[in-house]
This record gives C-alpha cells, sequence and structure tokens, in this order.
C-alpha cells in the first residue's frame, strides 16, 4: 500500500490551496478514474484532494438561457436533467453512451472532462509510454494500435480520449469555468484537452492548482437539434471506436449554424472545423455532408491497424447529418 496525504476540502479556496501546495497532488470526485489509476500504480500522488463534499452539485439555469453545471454534479443525474434533456440533447445522449449505470452515478462532470486514455500502454506500468513517463517512447506506434488516434497524434503518442461527454461539449459550444491560485477563468471546451506534440503528459490546459468548478452550456445552441453517435465493439460499457457530436441548424434551405465533434479520433476531442467551415451557407445535402467529412478527414494519417476508423467516422457522421437535417426540415 503506498501512503498519501487525504485532504477533505470544505471550500473551493482550501482544494486549491492545498492541492498548489503539493506538487504532485490530485483532486478525487467521483474517483472512477483515478483509484483503478492508483491501483495500477501509473498516478502515485503524495497528496489527494477530496473535492467531492463542495458546493457545485448543482444545475443553474442562467438569466441569459444558459445553463452552469457543477463539476460535482453527477453523470446519471445530469443526463436526466429536463433542461439538459430539451435543450442540450446531444449531451444526455453522449452521457448515457458511457460506462455503466453505475458508474454514471458515481462519476462527476469535471472528472469526466479530467479522464486519462485507457491505451493499454499507459495502464501497463512494464510498456513504453511518454503520456505516463517522458521519454520512455510509444509502445503503440509499433504495437496494438486499433483503437488509437488517427488525426491529431504525434511521434511521441497515439492515444485517444476516451470521453463521450467532452465531445458533446465541444459540439455545442460550452465552456469549462475554472478556479485557482490566480483566480477564475473560463477555456472553451473545445480548448480544454490538448494535442499530444512533444508533452503527451499533459491531457489539457489546467494550470497547477487549478480545479474545474463548472461547465456552462451555451443558450446560443439550446434547443437546437443535435445529437451523439457512438460505434463501439459492444453494445455498452466500452469506449467508442469512432463518435460524433453534431449540432445543426437548417434555415432558408442552408446551414445556418453546424458544430461537429468526433469522439475516438484524437488525442482529445476532434473539432471539425473543416467541416464545418464547407457545411456553412450550403444545402443539407447527403453530397454536401460526404464533402464537409472528406474535407476534414484528409488530415488523418492512419496507423497499421486502425486505418478502419476514417471511413468510419465519415460515415457514421454523416448519417448523424442526415437525420438531424431532416428532423429541421420536418
Amino acid at each position: 500500500m503506498r501512503t498519501f496525504e487525504y485532504v477533505r476540502a470544505r471550500t473551493v479556496e482550501e482544494a486549491t490551496a492545498a492541492h498548489a501546495a503539493a506538487p504532485d497532488a490530485r483532486y478525487l470526485g467521483g474517483g472512477t478514474n483515478l483509484v483503478d489509476l492508483m491501483k495500477l500504480g501509473v498516478e502515485r500522488p503524495a497528496t489527494v484532494v477530496d473535492v467531492s463534499r463542495l458546493p457545485l452539485d448543482t444545475v443553474e439555469e442562467l438569466p441569459d438561457g444558459s445553463l452552469r453545471v457543477g463539476a460535482t454534479v453527477r453523470n446519471s443525474d445530469l443526463a436526466a436533467h429536463p433542461l439538459v434533456r430539451e435543450g442540450w440533447p446531444a449531451l444526455s445522449q453522449a452521457l448515457l453512451a458511457g460506462a455503466s449505470g453505475q458508474l454514471r452515478n458515481a462519476a462527476t462532470t469535471g472528472g469526466n472532462l479530467l479522464q486519462r486514455t485507457r491505451c493499454p500502454y499507459f495502464q501497463d506500468l512494464s510498456k513504453p509510454c511518454n503520456k505516463r513517463e517522458p521519454g520512455s517512447g510509444c509502445g503503440a506506434r509499433e504495437g496494438m494500435h486499433r483503437d488509437h488516434a488517427v488525426l491529431g497524434h504525434s511521434a511521441r503518442c497515439v492515444a485517444t480520449h476516451p470521453s463521450d461527454m467532452a465531445v458533446a461539449l465541444a459540439a455545442l459550444d460550452a465552456r469549462v469555468e475554472l478556479d485557482g491560485p490566480d483566480g477564475a477563468r473560463e477555456v472553451a471546451a473545445d480548448a480544454f484537452h490538448r494535442l499530444p506534440g512533444d508533452r503527451p503528459d499533459l491531457d489539457t490546459v489546467v494550470r497547477p492548482g487549478e480545479l474545474v468548478t463548472s461547465v456552462v452550456l451555451p443558450a446560443a445552441t439550446r434547443g437546437l437539434p443535435s445529437a451523439y453517435r457512438k460505434v463501439r465493439d459492444r453494445a455498452s460499457y466500452a469506449f467508442a471506436l469512432a463518435s460524433a457530436a453534431v449540432v445543426l441548424k437548417v434555415e432558408g434551405g442552408v446551414v445556418a449554424r453546424v458544430g461537429i465533434a468526433l469522439g475516438g479520433v484524437a488525442h482529445r476531442p476532434w473539432r471539425a472545423r473543416r467541416a464545418e467551415e464547407a457545411l456553412t451557407g450550403a444545402a443539407p445535402t447527403g453530397a454536401a455532408f460526404e464533402h464537409a467529412l472528406e474535407r476534414e478527414l484528409s488530415a488523418a494519417e492512419p496507423l497499421r491497424d486502425n486505418g478502419y476508423k476514417v471511413p468510419l467516422a465519415r460515415s457514421l457522421t454523416v448519417d448523424v447529418l442526415t437525420r438531424l437535417a431532416a428532423r429541421s426540415a420536418g
């Protein structure tokens, strides 16, 4: 048993101060990822700061029509919340596609964003992994990489981000609110996670000591047709081989607004900006959708065994766009 200090924070200020004071500290919310990694020896925090009892467990409708979701709101509660189901259905669908019912009852909004990759090389201490041990190498590049990234990867890491929720938040133009030693700030959800580059050990743009306090769903995407679809090896309790979150607004026979994010294909939720640019102002036709996704996925660099993800992501996203377009027309 590896010993560590345990701090049960009563306020956000107390939590961030305790975290900042210990270089190897970790925040503990639901523990559905951190505790597993501690058991494996992948995470070895000197200090664990328990934030599960902070007053961050509410969902609040703001005056402008946006929705603030506290960082400790459970995934199951958020998926079932009537305002989320009615206003941002892609998020509810993404949450229900993740993990099992038991895990959703424990997992938190903030923790879901901060969960780490499920790459087996990251989780196995006997294998090289630059994300776990910088400079040790990437075993997946020439090893088993069927489930790994085809977009945005680097020579140092080809892992994918596992969250379903984060993919929906990226497409919905959500914002992540943080608090820390330098004060409060917010980050666009689609800029919250990093590509690996030469520092795959850094998953996010979170600064030392910062705590995710909430996620804000914007009024601008509230009520727009949106959906989340996921392809996986089995029907439940499996991570995405490819997924797509889409928001689509059609007016006057053309695409007036579109947000597309792909999951299971990159080190972070992949915001499909090229596809969005191609579709904005275009007629919502199958040909336009195919062209937009071809344009987006032309940047893909599949490895030896995961090239199937490119046509899979394209077909999946085109199908979601087609269904949303038909709903808008109706």
